[in-house]
C-alpha cells in the first residue's frame, strides 16, 4: 500500500528522542526486575522492560541499562544477574524497583540465586545468569547473559506499552 503523505501515521524523517520513545511506546512489553548482588554482598536491583531471548542453543538472553544508571558499575562487576518475570498482580513491585532508594530490598521477599543474585518471591519467570558479554548500545549498555536456571509458573504478565502497566485484558477492545 503506498502511503501519499495525507495518512495519520506521524512519521517523520528526522527522528528525535522523544518521538522515537513514543513509537517505541508502541511496542508492548514484559515488565522485569533486574537483579545482581554486586562487591561486599551489595545488592542492585531495577525494573526494566529492554528484556529479549538471544538464543536457545547456548542459552542466551540480554537486557539493557542506561549509561548513567547509578547501579551500572555494580552490574559490570559483579558477572551475573537475574530476571525476575512480573505478574499482573506485582505492579507495586515494579514501582518500587523504578525509584532510587537506599536499600531496594529493604522487606521484599526473595531468595539467593546464582551468584547471590536475589530472586524474588511470585514471578512468573526466572531467568539466572552469568553474564556472556556487556557491549556499547549508545546510550545504554547491552548485557547479554548465559542462562543457567529458568523457572516459571502459569499467570497473567505485567506489560508495559505506550508509556504504562496494563494487563493483557487492558490492550484488548472489542472495537
Amino acid at each position: 500500500m503506498r502511503n501519499d503523505g495525507a495518512s495519520a501515521d506521524r512519521s517523520t524523517s528526522i527522528i528525535e528522542a522523544a518521538h522515537l520513545r513514543q513509537a517505541l511506546g508502541r511496542f508492548a512489553t514484559g515488565v522485569t526486575i533486574i537483579t545482581t548482588a554486586a562487591g561486599e554482598g551489595k545488592l542492585e536491583g531495577l525494573t526494566a522492560n529492554s528484556f529479549s531471548s538471544v538464543s536457545l542453543d547456548p542459552p542466551l538472553v540480554l537486557w539493557s541499562l542506561r549509561r548513567s544508571a547509578p547501579s551500572l558499575q555494580s552490574f559490570r562487576d559483579a558477572g551475573c544477574f537475574a530476571v525476575n518475570v512480573l505478574a499482573s498482580a506485582q505492579l507495586g513491585l515494579a514501582q518500587h524497583f523504578a525509584r532510587s532508594q537506599q536499600d531496594k530490598f529493604d522487606g521484599i521477599a526473595f531468595r539467593s540465586g546464582h551468584g547471590g543474585c536475589p530472586i524474588l518471591e511470585g514471578t512468573l519467570a526466572t531467568f539466572e545468569c552469568s553474564v556472556e558479554t556487556a557491549t556499547d548500545g549508545g546510550d545504554h549498555v547491552i548485557f547479554i547473559g548465559r542462562v543457567h536456571h529458568a523457572a516459571f509458573r502459569e499467570g497473567e504478565p505485567l506489560i508495559f506499552s505506550a508509556g504504562r502497566y496494563c494487563r493483557p485484558a487492558d490492550l484488548i477492545s472489542d472495537n
